[in-house]
């Protein structure tokens, strides 16, 4: 009987793509975007006063310091999912949803 040869390791990135696809997630590189590139795609003063808290099955959970950052984000709704449908891609996030969570 031969010696098997041990199977080519996987990368890091793909297996986490695995997992967070078997949890109804996006893959690491969207997440990694949503979360790396927040301010970015959001702007300076909207990120001073929220962050995502999650992404799963295109909808971003998006925790505000105060009411009326919820009702900012609200307003801006069409436009932020245009800017993340630029940055990481149409579908990724296809709604946002607020939760209010002060400091």
């Amino acid at each position: 009987m031969g010696k098997q040869d041990p199977p080519e390791p996987k990368s890091l990135k793909a297996s986490l793509d695995r997992v967070a696809r078997t949890l109804g997630g996006p893959d690491a590189g969207s997440l990694s975007g949503v979360f790396g590139q927040w301010a970015d795609i959001v702007g300076p003063q909207l990120a001073a006063h929220a962050r995502p808290l999650s992404l799963s099955s295109g909808v971003l959970i998006v925790a505000v310091t105060e009411p009326a950052w919820a009702t900012e984000l609200t307003y801006l709704n069409s436009e932020l999912l245009r800017r993340f449908g630029e940055a990481l891609g149409e579908g990724v996030v296809q709604r946002v949803e607020v939760r209010l969570r002060r400091k």
